[in-house]
């Protein structure tokens, strides 16, 4: 057996061991049928939505069944299009007399299947619409976006899509707002190293190290350029420029916002990099309504972000921000009260210290000296504080202890140079955090 022969067969059982594991985990929200999942509670009769794609990408495409998402799924072998026999059967199994729309990602294999699957549906009677999903801007112009490949965009396009079918729009209707949300979802996302196919003993392609692949495909399509790969703030920075370049038409100041990781970045590094990117987004004036921060496309074990920004108005918005439950995905069917702010004007100075002695004063620069001093000493045996607390601990204590006496002598070195005493010095010098957890 050829190794290529050995690898389709080994991603052909992952992709079928795989679903049947999400199945098994997620009964509350999906059952099997031949070809997918489809909704475990179908609801009342409305147009469907049925999606779709290659495996290989979780949790797309199963993971966004369920209420005010997709009505089913349709899952290829890894990085393959399913068969218009899968659509067909999955489309079947949920089509009610009020049509069927077939949402995917804009490639050939997809745009074949499906295609042929909708011809075959339509002449059973089933009124069947495509929905192919172009958002990568690095993979065509814009002046050519119907070539545009479907990536993360795929989540807010279909999540719009789905929360106008759940209003019980006639197909039209429901097809108009889609292609809407399509027209105004924009990504562009980043590698920092490849993945491997299951089975295959060498990644599909490869990223060099301390580099970034700008616009490279969840297939290991080219993408635009390779960079030296940035730190998180600039990086976001790259990330929101890119996309808004392209979104000179948004209708106003809101936006919606997924920021995606493709397999191999953790949520920790996802919300350093969507705290920068937030901060960009504030300063070009624009509002993130309900972003999404999370593994939604992935590329199997690849490491790298894509930024989705989909410019929203007083139609696409509350469709959006509308309730969902799958397993991969939820909205509440509630919005978040703002966070409580405190009645003190922004511009306020701070509070005086108290009244203090000239001898306590003297006092309070011995404190500050003190402090400075403990401060310096352990920042010299930070590693030897941390080996120890390696043995019994997480390693950690000299990294907190040096934060904590260095935010110590800070804050008794400011309340000293406002005039503090030595009590009041010593006060302040207490309330440094450690940084230990």
């Amino acid at each position: 057996m050829s190794t290529m022969t050995a690898t389709a067969d080994a991603s052909a059982a992952y992709a079928a061991e795989a679903l049947a594991g999400f199945v098994d985990a997620n009964p509350g929200h999906v059952r099997a049928v031949r070809g997918g999942v489809v909704r475990a509670d179908l609801g009342p009769d409305r147009v469907r939505l049925v999606i779709g794609g290659g495996s290989g990408h979780s949790p797309a495409f199963a993971g966004w069944v369920g209420p005010g998402l997709a009505d089913a799924a349709v899952c290829g072998d890894v990085f393959a299009a399913p068969s218009a026999a899968r659509i067909g059967a999955v489309s079947r199994a949920v089509a009610p007399g009020r049509g069927v729309i077939l949402g995917f990602g804009n490639y050939t294999g997809d745009v074949l299947q499906f295609g042929r699957a909708a011809e075959d549906l339509r002449a059973e009677g089933i009124d069947t619409r495509l929905l192919a999903v172009t958002d990568d801007i690095a993979s065509a112009p814009a002046q050519d976006a119907g070539r545009r490949r479907g990536i993360a965009g795929d989540l807010v396009v279909f999540k719009i899509t789905a929360a106008a079918a759940e209003r019980g729009l006639p197909i039209d209707e429901v097809v108009s707002v889609a292609h809407r949300a399509n027209g105004a979802t924009r990504t562009i996302g980043c590698a920092f190293s490849g993945c491997t196919l299951p089975g295959a003993d060498e990644p599909l392609f490869t990223v060099e190290a301390g580099t970034m692949a700008l616009g490279l495909g969840i297939h290991g399509e080219p993408g635009l350029e390779t960079v030296t790969r940035p730190d998180s703030e600039d990086l976001a920075a790259l990330l929101v420029e890119r996309v808004l370049a392209e979104s000179h038409d948004l209708p106003d100041d809101r936006v919606a916002i997924v920021l995606n990781g493709f397999g191999a970045v953790n949520n920790d590094a996802l919300f350093v990099l969507h705290h920068h990117v937030a901060s960009h987004l504030r300063r070009r004036g624009l509002r993130s309504i309900a972003p999404h921060v999370g593994q939604q496309v992935s590329s199997l074990d690849m490491a790298g972000v894509s930024l989705t920004v989909t410019g929203l108005d007083d139609e696409l918005e509350p469709l959006w921000t509308a309730p969902a439950q799958t397993a991969a995905f939820h909205r509440a069917a509630f919005r978040p009260r703002p966070a409580a702010t405190p009645a003190v004007r922004a511009d306020a100075p701070p509070d005086a210290p108290p009244a203090s002695t000239a001898q306590s004063r003297a006092a309070a620069r011995i404190v500050v000296e003190a402090l400075g001093n403990a401060a310096a000493a352990v920042r010299r045996h930070e590693d030897r504080l941390g080996a120890l607390d390696a043995v019994a601990g997480d390693g950690d204590h000299g990294r907190g202890m040096a934060r904590g006496t260095a935010a110590a002598h800070e804050a008794a070195r400011a309340a000293g140079a406002d005039g503090a005493g030595a009590g009041t010095d010593r006060k302040s010098g207490g309330g440094g955090q450690s940084g230990v957890g």
